[in-house]
């Protein structure tokens, strides 16, 4: 049976946490063998992917979070909001997907493209057509998906996980 998709609750920000924290990890440790350093990685996932964290998320009303469970076992989730991102054309009013991860053996099923049907739906009726996104440089994978949703790389950035910068890609909706 194909994973149910729902918009999250408070309720669900300890799952969100645990989640966040797994698929972070296992893309970005594990598949892009990124090697933060263990100090660098523990403080960012607590502070990025904490409860808190995803309490304010889930409380803000300029912000949705969609979780995707699969027999009761939250398998992926995307996160949208408002855009903050050092780039010049980018306006206050312009929305931006934060997060869309799925657990490894859900790539390819389909998931991620339900995922970002939702989110991009929502971010056009509250914040116009042209949403933007960050996505790491080496993510080739995620890079490819963007571009088939009809996002072009429009700039640069630095990501600080700690100490390490990750350099990451902005990139907006044509």
């Amino acid at each position: 049976m194909p994973p149910v998709i729902r918009r999250a609750t408070a309720a669900d920000a300890e799952a969100l946490s645990a989640l966040a924290d797994r698929l972070f990890v296992q893309t970005f440790v594990e598949e892009l063998a990124i090697p933060y350093p263990p100090a660098d990685l523990v403080h960012y996932l607590r502070h990025s992917n904490g409860v808190d964290s995803m309490e304010q998320r889930l409380a803000d009303p300029m912000m949705a979070v969609w979780l995707a469970e699969a027999d009761g076992v939250a398998v992926g989730y995307a996160v949208a909001g408002p855009a903050k991102m050092p780039h010049p054309d980018l306006k206050p009013s312009d929305g931006m997907l934060n997060r869309l991860y799925v657990e490894r053996d859900r790539k390819g099923a389909g998931l991620a493209p339900r995922l970002m049907d939702l989110a991009m739906a929502w971010l056009v009726e509250r914040f116009g057509p042209r949403p933007w996104l960050s996505v790491y440089s080496g993510n080739l994978r995620a890079q490819r998906f963007y571009v088939r949703y009809g996002f072009e790389k429009c700039g640069e950035h630095d990501d600080p996980v700690g100490t390490w910068i990750d350099r990451e890609f902005i990139m907006r909706r044509r």
